[in-house]
């Protein structure tokens, strides 16, 4: 197990990081390593959606801020179980929309969202090469197009770039929670 201790000597032992971005930007793949780098529960905000949504997005049809809000409230309901029960945990989801990052933030101090960022070209080519997953190519543009790349006003968000190997990508995420949470009082 990793051991996190902040800066006041204490060590830390539930926290709950979210790894954010647009799809096919291997969001489940480094979350799940990350977990159990960490000895922490993962949890895929894809398998938080309602069957309605599900059908849609398979569909070929976008989501609406409508269609996402039952969705982020379940979503921000497993980041607040986490802290409650003392528990490490890793989750993934989009969270495309500061607005989305803000609902899940309610009530869940301590929480740090990770943004892995990659250019159109590099997830296109992981959509063509994923089988058996409800997101079609032809809405990963409408993805970029909603994104709102997190900036200075949202300063629990961090960014790793994808432009790297796997295991380097899991190592990044890793150290940057680490500093992130070492550089809390």
């Amino acid at each position: 197990m990793t051991t996190i201790i902040s800066n006041s000597g204490v060590t830390l032992k539930s926290f709950c990081v979210v790894l954010i971005g647009v799809s096919s930007c291997g969001k489940s793949s480094v979350g799940e390593a990350l977990a159990n780098r960490l000895d922490a529960k993962f949890i895929d905000g894809d398998d938080l959606h309602t069957r309605h949504n599900l059908l849609k997005m398979s569909s070929g049809q976008a989501l609406n801020d409508n269609d996402r809000a039952p969705w982020l409230e379940r979503i921000r309901d497993a980041v607040f179980s986490i802290f409650h029960k003392h528990e490490r945990g890793v989750l993934v989801c989009s969270a495309l929309k500061k607005a989305y990052r803000d609902k899940i933030r309610d009530g869940n101090p301590n929480v740090l969202f990770i943004h892995l960022q990659g250019s159109i070209e590099v997830i296109a080519e992981r959509m063509q090469a994923r089988q058996d997953h409800f997101m079609p190519l032809s809405l990963l543009q409408s993805q970029f197009d909603a994104l709102e790349v997190p900036d200075q006003t949202e300063p629990d968000v961090r960014t790793v770039t994808i432009d790297d190997t796997f295991e380097n990508v899991v190592t990044q995420c890793q150290t940057t929670l680490m500093a992130y949470f070492n550089d809390k009082p």
